[in-house]
């Protein structure tokens, strides 16, 4: 069914676009394990996290289990309330992907987060797996999934989609994969799951 983006963070898994939009997980009840743990299943897979604070971070650990060689992309879909002040900091001469096929490298102009200009795009921060969005204060995301591709996946929606009603939406997406959609992925394009059948990752969230 149509959804809203109504602020927040979720799991999109085995894609971001393509079908199901947003992949499985999102829209899925998870089932809770404790104060800190869940899990969400599906015939293909399940995903498991757990969350935990060090000092001033949120640090969530993943488990994914599925098919060893099972292909898939994954996004930490955070939706952020941000000010037209708002910019992306990310390490020079990142390899950034922009919607429409354009390849660039950062800084770019997608680093400001507002004003609101009546654009939409989406870009991708190619094997970037840590960056930080200043707007006043600091939240850095970063990213750890050793042997898998590590990015940055960037929604810059400033009043500019949909064309019927069009809103502001900024979306900060850590992910596993250098694309968008599952279907779409070349060679390296996807994280992969490993011979044993369990990949695991770590998202850690701080802020200054």
């Amino acid at each position: 069914d149509p959804f809203a983006d109504a602020g927040g963070l979720e799991e999109c898994i085995p894609t971001v676009r393509g079908k199901p939009d947003h992949g499985e997980a999102w829209s899925r009840r998870w089932l809770t394990l404790g104060p800190d743990a869940a899990r969400v299943d599906t015939d293909e897979f399940s995903l498991y996290r757990v969350f935990r604070r060090e000092g001033g971070a949120l640090v969530v650990t993943y488990r994914l289990s599925a098919a060893p060689g099972w292909p898939f992309v994954w996004a930490a879909h955070a939706l952020l309330d941000l000010s037209p002040a708002a910019v992306l900091e990310a390490p020079a001469g990142t390899e950034t992907r922009v919607d429409g096929g354009e390849v660039t490298t950062w800084p770019t102009p997608l680093a400001s987060l507002g004003p609101d200009d009546g654009s939409a795009t989406g870009a991708i921060l190619i094997d970037c797996p840590r960056v930080t969005v200043a707007d006043g204060e600091r939240l850095t995301f970063s990213l750890e999934a050793p042997g898998q591709p590590a990015s940055v996946a960037l929604w810059r929606n400033l009043r500019g989609w949909p064309a019927a009603g069009p809103y502001r939406s900024i979306g900060v997406e850590p992910m596993l994969g250098r694309v968008f959609a599952r279907d779409e992925a070349g060679q390296g394009d996807a994280a992969i799951v490993p011979p044993s059948g369990v990949g695991q990752s770590q998202l850690t969230v701080s802020s200054a």
